[in-house]
């Protein structure tokens, strides 16, 4: 066995200080060791065993921690550091941020799909919302990112893109609740609106007042593309939530209730609130009969373009064209036709998925059908 031997000085000054360098080291370490028992609770990061938990004194602690619900993932982690939700603020790359001042922070968000054919349109629209105090979000479909770093506005937004994707494909994956639950409405809107007169300060303050979960801006008649009458302006109107025609066809009386002719609003231009988001994320509808509604108090044009492109509105004279002449030309490259058949196709799709759905979850309540709901029942516990 080889043993380690320290050699030892022959000359008495050299022991000497030998001697004092072994008495030096003896005082740091125990100091070390002293100091370490007064203050370890204040260097390092406070640990909690499994054992502690099952410690006889802590069962109560211990049933009351299986029962908490958090997020998978989380379990490694102590409650109070998870941050549950987000928003889409950005940060600086150096400098303090004080995250406690929330006076200056928006209220609401505008996220919306754009070409750079329509760069004259949604240039209008984004500064109008901006000024406003609106967070703002543009979903590129076509890829042209870089031709929009002229706009005075385009360092302050974010900006996402995907070739040829629908703003729902955005919405869906950028969008989750979680990351907007901090704004407390969500406009999701089209490129081709015109909004001369628009206020989404106004429009804002009365959605809040008549409690709207799901709304849009009534469109004005003499310059729109109308699809469905209820979302024209009613003149002398805030508000309206139903419409009533009671001659031709696609009649809708007083006492109806299903969509288009109550509750519903068109996917052009909708505004959600932040609870009526996480609905819809989900696929699922709210009240219609009393939070869906159609704000004639502030009013846009629905100019028609096709989703995923169209006419070029790049200048102001296009745009007056186009609403002199709601039949301008349409690029002939593009796949309007195979769009369309493709989104009726992937309806057919989604209705047979609902169909499943609905037969293999025996909890689930339509909730506007005419049948008695009491029949079914379903209890659970849920987090």
């Amino acid at each position: 066995m080889n043993i380690f031997q320290v050699p030892i000085p022959s000359d008495p000054k050299s022991i000497k200080g030998v001697a004092s360098l072994i008495i030096l080291a003896t005082f740091v370490c125990g100091f070390y060791f002293l100091g370490t028992a007064f203050f370890a609770n204040d260097f390092k990061i406070l640990q909690r065993s499994e054992m502690e938990l099952k410690d006889a004194g802590n069962r109560t602690i211990s049933a009351k921690c299986k029962n908490r619900c958090r997020p998978p993932g989380s379990d490694g982690l102590p409650e109070g550091i998870l941050a549950k939700t987000s928003n889409l603020d950005m940060r600086p790359l150096w400098g303090s941020v004080n995250d406690t001042n929330h006076s200056d922070r928006s209220v609401s968000l505008l996220a919306i799909a754009a070409g750079i054919k329509q760069k004259y349109l949604v240039d209008k629209i984004i500064t109008k919302f901006l000024e406003n105090g609106f967070v703002v979000m543009v979903f590129h479909y076509d890829g042209f990112v870089d031709q929009w770093y002229d706009l005075e506005w385009s360092s302050n937004v974010i900006h996402v893109s995907a070739m040829n994707q629908t703003k729902w494909w955005f919405a869906k994956r950028f969008l989750h609740p979680d990351i907007v639950a901090e704004y407390d409405y969500i406009f999701l809107w089209d490129e081709d609106l015109g909004v001369e007169h628009f206020d989404p300060g106004r429009y804002t303050s009365i959605i809040k007042e008549e409690e709207l979960d799901i709304s849009q801006p009534a469109l004005d008649p003499g310059k729109s593309e109308i699809h469905h009458q209820i979302t024209v302006r009613q003149r002398n109107s805030k508000v309206h939530r139903k419409y009533i025609k009671l001659k031709g066809g696609g009649r809708c009386y007083d006492n109806s209730t299903g969509p288009p002719c109550f509750g519903w609003v068109e996917m052009m231009a909708p505004v959600f609130s932040k609870a009526a988001w996480r609905c819809v994320w989900y696929l699922i509808q709210g009240d219609r009969k009393q939070k869906v509604g159609v704000v004639d108090a502030e009013y846009i044009v629905h100019l028609g373009v096709p989703s995923l492109g169209g006419s070029n509105h790049m200048s102001n004279e296009t745009l007056i064209d186009h609403v002199n002449a709601k039949n301008s030309t349409i690029d002939t490259n593009n796949h309007i036709p195979q769009v369309r058949m493709q989104s009726y196709i992937e309806m057919r799709i989604f209705w047979r998925r609902w169909d499943e759905a609905v037969q293999n979850d025996k909890c689930w309540v339509d909730r506007y059908a005419d049948h008695d709901r009491s029949k079914k029942k379903c209890v659970s516990g849920a987090c």
